[in-house]
């Protein structure tokens, strides 16, 4: 399973040493979490596309970047984020109108894209359009509510969706993979592997002070299956 930090928890003015340690470290995708201050619940604004723009140029062309679009307007802004450098788009299912045209504009311009949804939304609203994404990110916490902790009861989410997507590929469709994000720490990465994830983001138990990101992602990938 591959891990993905997000460097939501750095020192934002340490952001390129902390890049270059998560490079160093082994690392090769790095999550983006893009929020506007007004679609999230507690109204946090992160970062936008100059400051991903300043991302791409530090890391260079071959690290994968996504961006995590938590913003009322994805459907209107979503090139902005491309032309910033961004490997995948993946944008809210409940904060746009028309999926299907939004990921076929995403597609069309040659970037990849995903959909995202909340704990509390059934998977039943993305699995129509399964067969048209790259990734499909189960989030294990309420984004921008603080201090959370991971919710097990996704599980039965991400089987759901690892059932469709074994479906899909029996009968010669796209192997769509799975993200889960949000409490995810060295205690519980063995948990969400066995369920079927392909990609786990890891914020606070990468980037933090008890310890360098190298000796958190060895921790990390030791309680791995």
């Amino acid at each position: 399973m591959l891990i993905a930090p997000s460097i939501l928890t750095a020192d934002f003015t340490q952001l390129g040493s902390v890049l270059d340690d998560a490079l160093k470290a082994g690392m090769s995708w790095i999550h983006l979490d893009v929020m506007d201050g007004n679609w999230v619940v507690n109204k946090t604004i992160t970062f936008g596309p100059a400051v991903i723009k300043s991302i791409r140029e530090r890391i260079g062309p071959e690290v994968y970047l996504d961006c995590h679009l938590m913003i009322t307007n994805a459907e209107e802004t979503w090139m902005q984020y491309v032309e910033a450098g961004v490997d995948m788009v993946i944008f809210h299912i409940e904060a746009v109108d028309s999926p299907k045209t939004l990921i076929r504009a995403i597609r069309e311009s040659g970037t990849a894209v995903g959909i995202v949804l909340n704990p509390d939304t059934s998977e039943e609203e993305v699995i129509p359009h399964l067969e048209d994404l790259d990734l499909v990110l189960v989030m294990s916490v309420v984004p921008g509510k603080g201090g959370q902790s991971f919710m097990p009861e996704v599980k039965d989410k991400v089987l759901r969706f690892k059932s469709a997507i074994d479906e899909q590929i029996s009968k010669g469709g796209k192997s769509t993979r799975i993200m889960i994000d949000g409490g995810i720490k060295s205690h519980n990465i063995g948990l969400v592997s066995s369920w079927g994830v392909d990609i786990s983001v890891v914020g606070s138990g990468l980037i933090n002070s008890k310890g360098t990101i190298s000796e958190n992602y060895q921790k990390i990938i030791r309680e791995l299956p």
